[in-house]
């Protein structure tokens, strides 16, 4: 038997909902796995290092890691409406932001790639102060006071209202009403060193996992509740139907097109390395 694969996604509704199937062993002829549950920086950091075979991670961290690895078609996280959230204490204005501090998870997230883009456009020239914290504390650290402004995403969504916080924008928003284009967040790399032949295989497995969690979606429901236990049903399923669709079943031609366009204007804003002619075409499914 050949040896399990090493995958690694995050704890969040959406990863754990879509690759359940897969990971619990409902997929006749599907390779082995051992599965690694991680937050987002972390398993961008096990990429950065080569570290497992398969790996959720955030569209901004892609550029640097793909001299090692391919984007897989599917198992992703893009959408509308799914943006990340720029969070105030108190309703305000773009502008008041100038020489401000904003909490953010993390410099290589596409949450922080929109924020820049963003404020690129809304604040030419001024300055805003960012300081990296750890996703769940920045609401709270909002709502007391200890920063003055918070980027936020997923769950983050559906629950901000619960600190008595203000939406200043909604940065998915603005992507879209500013390309057209759905919002990159979430990608799938494989190694490339497994070779086309099994790279093409992941690829239908993983979107055959994504159609199996659509089919069955109780078999998973304990699985997806073990690893968000923070979150309400009815947040898990709003997470669940918001972010899984139809480009995590395939990127598609229009899921592409977005992935190349934010990280084209990210690398001309110098937030990310340019990418290399050809190394963003993701692998083909198995025939």
């Amino acid at each position: 038997m050949a040896s399990p694969l090493e995958l690694a996604h995050s704890p969040c509704p959406n990863d754990t909902f879509a690759f359940h199937a897969w990971t619990a062993g409902l997929l006749p002829g599907a390779p082995p796995v051992d599965l690694t549950v991680a937050d987002i920086d972390v398993t961008n950091g096990m990429a950065a290092r080569g570290e497992l075979d398969v790996l959720k991670i955030s569209y901004a961290a892609l550029p640097y890691v793909l001299d090692r690895y391919a984007l897989l078609p599917c198992g992703g996280a893009l959408g509308h409406g799914c943006g990340p959230l720029l969070l105030t204490r108190t309703a305000c204005a773009p502008g008041d932001l100038a020489g401000r501090v904003v909490a953010i998870p993390t410099e290589r997230s596409t949450a922080f790639l929109l924020f820049r883009l963003w404020a690129e456009q809304a604040l030419p020239g001024r300055e805003i102060r960012t300081v990296v914290m750890p996703f769940d504390r920045i609401m709270p650290a909002v709502r007391d006071g200890e920063v003055d402004a918070g980027l936020v995403i997923h769950e983050a969504r559906f629950t901000f209202h619960t600190y008595g916080l203000h939406r200043l924008v909604d940065l998915g928003e603005a992507w879209e009403e500013r390309t057209g284009l759905p919002i990159p967040l979430g990608a799938i790399v494989a190694r490339r060193a497994l070779g086309a032949e099994r790279l093409a295989e992941l690829a239908t497995t993983v979107r055959a996992s994504v159609r199996h969690a659509w089919a069955d979606p109780e078999a998973s429901r304990e699985h997806v509740r073990s690893h968000a236990q923070e979150l309400a049903p009815e947040v898990q399923k709003q997470h669940i139907e918001l972010y899984v669709n139809e480009y995590t079943e395939e990127l598609g031609s229009g899921g592409l097109a977005a992935v190349r366009s934010l990280l084209e204007r990210a690398a001309e804003a110098g937030a990310v390395p340019a990418l290399p002619p050809g190394a963003l075409e993701p692998v083909p499914f198995a025939r």
